[in-house]
């Protein structure tokens, strides 16, 4: 087992504790824009995953219930009781877990591009990806996955942001990339979704094909106090391509449960 790691983080705003969890081999710095939108009424909390970004590496292999310890420890280093909490993408399996574990610390979930309830065609399809990274490198598996993240559109009107987010997961530490990727890949939160009670905001891309409308449908019917919004027209990097649609969805969210 490994032990808790205090991660880089970044605090911006005033009003009620908003943790923001990112995803695979992105950063803390993913969600600057949809800070901008939400720190004149909540007071947001961004920070690095173990081994991204600014946090430490961690030693040896981690899984769900390490990251978990992870942003436990830092809500205890801050010293806030209680918490909005919202996660992209594997970030959206940390704020669940976290709220099964810590459900009196847990004001309400944000549940943004994840993924429930894979088929076994689904789980094989994630866990090929992650076999071909293994097998091939990850840089030579690097234009398949962020053509599942951004639409054609928006990779031909801005190649930088790309190249970017490429350089983002080039830049993270391969096993831990590797890590990160099996824990999204092998984490089923079906089992134990329905115990959640915590209001839940449940957003995906319509056209995202591994957190698709019909696996978030049925995270939205799991969770006993849920609402689902589907953005048409996107693919899984939300947070990057249309952060100005994601915010309003977030704050009108947030703000119902003020």
């Amino acid at each position: 087992m490994s032990k808790a790691i205090e991660c880089a983080y970044t605090i911006e705003g005033q009003g009620p504790a908003l943790f923001l969890i990112h995803g695979i081999g992105a950063r803390k710095t993913g969600w600057t824009k949809i800070v901008e939108q939400l720190k004149d009424r909540f007071t947001c909390i961004s920070y690095d995953l173990r081994g991204h970004g600014e946090s430490p590496l961690p030693e040896g292999r981690f899984g769900l219930d390490d990251l978990v310890d992870d942003l436990e420890t830092l809500r205890g280093r801050l010293g806030i009781e209680k918490a909005h909490f919202a996660g992209h993408s594997l970030g959206g399996m940390i704020g669940p877990a976290y709220a099964r574990r810590y459900p009196e610390r847990v004001l309400s979930l944000g549940l943004l591009s994840t993924a429930a309830f894979r088929t076994e065609d689904d789980s094989f399809k994630v866990k090929a990806v992650v076999t071909a990274m293994r097998e091939k490198g990850i840089p030579q598996v690097l234009d398949t996955l962020t053509a599942r993240w951004f639409t054609d559109d928006f990779a031909a009107a801005r190649p930088d942001v790309i190249e970017w987010r490429k350089k983002q997961v080039v830049d993270t530490d391969g096993d831990v990339f590797l890590n990160v990727f099996d824990i999204y890949a092998e984490t089923e939160m079906s089992p134990w979704l329905h115990e959640v009670t915590a209001p839940s905001l449940v957003l995906t891309g319509e056209l995202d094909g591994g957190c698709n409308p019909r696996l978030n449908t049925q995270i939205a019917e799991a969770l006993p106090n849920s609402e689902l919004v589907i953005l048409d027209g996107l693919k899984h990097a939300i947070l990057i391509e249309a952060s100005e649609r994601v915010g309003p969805s977030m704050k009108a969210f947030l703000q119902k449960q003020a």
